[in-house]
């Protein structure tokens, strides 16, 4: 269709999701821009409350062999959707915020007196770690998966670009320029990481991959 609208998806969507899209009418291209690979990590101790940012962090301590002492530790996590993967993995969760500032920001002024481990990945935002270590709580890092860079050339011009993590900003911009074309964040995190590139950003009302959808076909549809 000779003015349809033609939307990137940098990860790989549910066929629910990119229906989302295609009864919008518009055409998708998606790829996974990020792969996340599972790493065997050894754990001889907890902190007195376990933090969790992404459900990939869940996945690899869900493989590891002390799962269950490392379960037997109450939860901090970011994202409505990892605190249900937590709890339906037997998890308690006793703080969850949609962003790593609020978490740090409740952590920070109520559990000051506390330690934390945290299950994270290879690449990781440093904010949420640099807050509670500026105040003194004592963190201590694990990291249970590797994210792996892996970008694809985009050999048509789009309309817009589906983004979900700063890593899958970073993968897409090796291989393709942004210029004017707009910008679907899932959060602010993603949205920061595209600061210097492009201010045709719009972010998710909630970072959930349907709000993101969502979003965009708002965008063209208004």
């Amino acid at each position: 269709m000779q003015n349809q609208i033609c939307i990137v998806s940098t990860k790989k969507l549910s066929e629910k999701q990119k229906q989302q899209l295609l009864s919008a009418n518009f055409s998708v291209f998606e790829e996974d821009f990020i792969t996340i690979q599972n790493k065997d990590f050894e754990i001889y101790s907890t902190n007195d409350y376990l933090i969790f940012t992404s459900q990939n962090a869940v996945e690899s301590v869900l493989r590891n062999k002390k799962k269950e002492e490392i379960k037997s530790k109450k939860c901090f996590c970011v994202g409505e959707k990892t605190k249900g993967f937590l709890e339906e993995n037997s998890f308690e969760v006793i703080e969850y915020s949609e962003y790593a500032a609020e978490l740090a920001s409740i952590i920070c002024k109520q559990y000051s007196k506390n330690s934390f481990t945290f299950f994270c990945g290879t690449i990781r935002r440093d904010f949420l770690p640099d807050a509670l270590r500026l105040v003194n709580i004592t963190l201590d890092e694990v990291e249970v998966y590797e994210t792996i860079l892996t970008p694809h050339k985009i050999d048509f011009i789009p309309n817009g670009i589906l983004f979900f993590s700063p890593s899958g900003v970073q993968s897409y911009l090796q291989e393709n320029k942004i210029e004017n074309k707009n910008c679907f964040c899932i959060g602010n995190t993603t949205a920061e990481a595209l600061k210097d590139i492009t201010k045709n950003v719009i972010i998710a009302h909630q970072p959930t991959v349907e709000n993101v959808i969502m979003k965009c076909i708002e965008n063209y549809k208004n």
